[in-house]
């Protein structure tokens, strides 16, 4: 298992794929890149050991507010990465960075590399 472990929910393939890609172009092979679609796969995944995690707002089965909430409780650094509106995030969660589709995969490399501290730098190899 990677020491780095990367949850991304996102039910667009497309804009997974592009998420995927920009934090694999930072972390290589270094990371483990959990790609999941709905919020019951996003909970199973996130009962687990993650260095941070990508979320989106609505997926197929709902929102993904109570998997935002358990890993704010268990200190794991997310991000929301939406279209929706800042102001739909509970109160509690609005601490939370939040990259508005269409988002820069700079943006959310440079979310990812803060979150695990820079530890996945392919320069550090």
């Amino acid at each position: 298992m990677a020491d780095i472990r990367v949850l991304i929910v996102e039910d667009d393939p497309f804009i997974a794929m592009d998420i995927e890609a920009a934090v694999a172009e930072q972390l290589g092979d270094r990371a483990e890149l959990i790609v999941v679609e709905s919020v019951a796969q996003a909970r199973r995944e996130a009962a687990g050991q993650l260095s941070c995690a990508l979320l989106d707002i609505d997926v197929l089965d709902g929102k993904t507010f109570e998997v935002a909430d358990a890993l704010q409780r268990t200190g794991i650094p997310f991000a929301f990465v939406s279209g929706s509106a800042p102001h739909e995030v509970p109160k509690p969660l609005r601490q939370a960075r939040f990259l508005r589709k269409p988002f820069s995969t700079r943006e959310v490399a440079a979310f990812v590399m803060a979150a695990i501290g820079g530890l996945g730098r392919k320069s550090m190899a």
